[in-house]
């Protein structure tokens, strides 16, 4: 079966000079388009989230008005981390830090800071599997639920603590910090780029190697 993608934006530390030049650094846009007091406590997978879709919304703006998949290999890692040690070593969690840790805060906060009420799901595929998130956002297009809905995908750079621990990490999916969102939808428009879904590429990284 067939779909189409439409206005893919990406961001990723270096991605300015090209997806080989991304660098595994803990860089973030800035977000400028947010208030100061809204976007000093978000984490980097947060304001990449909230860039890619903004870049989307500015290009297609009834995009602002559509669904909403989001996925991601790891979510809030950095923050998941510094609840686990502070709950060792405090054996405690402040309110505060948690509710900026779960795995839908990315895409909340994005549809808070631009104003989107078409509602989101989150999803987290498990092994890495880029291709099973993909099609569950393409399902609601080729199905004929929605005529287009907006995919998003991000991942952060992975703490330094966890060095010793990626030696045995299986994933076949990128370990850099990336962000990107794209528009799916079942019917072709002049600009679009058509995806198959027997051939879908396996990680976030080939995909944009394929669409940008």
């Amino acid at each position: 079966m067939k779909f189409y993608i439409n206005a893919v934006k990406s961001w990723a530390p270096g991605i300015e000079n090209g997806l080989d030049s991304i660098v595994n650094e803990k860089i973030s846009p800035k977000i400028e388009f947010t208030d100061p007091l809204f976007r000093r406590r978000f984490s980097q997978i947060t304001k990449m989230t909230i860039q890619v879709v903004h870049d989307v919304v500015e290009e297609i703006p009834k995009a602002r008005n559509f669904k909403i998949l989001f996925t991601s290999f790891r979510g809030e890692i950095e923050r998941e981390f510094a609840i686990d040690k502070m709950l060792i070593d405090d054996k405690m969690i402040l309110p505060a830090a948690f509710s900026l840790s779960v795995f839908n805060t990315p895409i909340a906060a994005a549809t808070i800071a631009l104003k989107m009420k078409g509602g989101y799901s989150v999803i987290y595929p498990s092994q890495c599997n880029f291709k099973d998130a993909l099609m569950s956002a393409a399902a609601s297009v080729l199905s004929g639920d929605e005529k287009e809905i907006l995919f998003v995908y991000a991942d952060e750079k992975i703490p330094d603590d966890y060095k010793e621990t990626l030696q045995n990490y299986n994933c076949n999916a990128s370990l850099l910090p990336l962000a990107f969102a794209c528009i799916l939808s079942k019917d072709k428009k002049d600009d679009s780029l058509e995806l198959d879904t027997d051939t879908l590429a396996d990680t976030p990284l080939e995909f944009l190697k394929t669409t940008l």
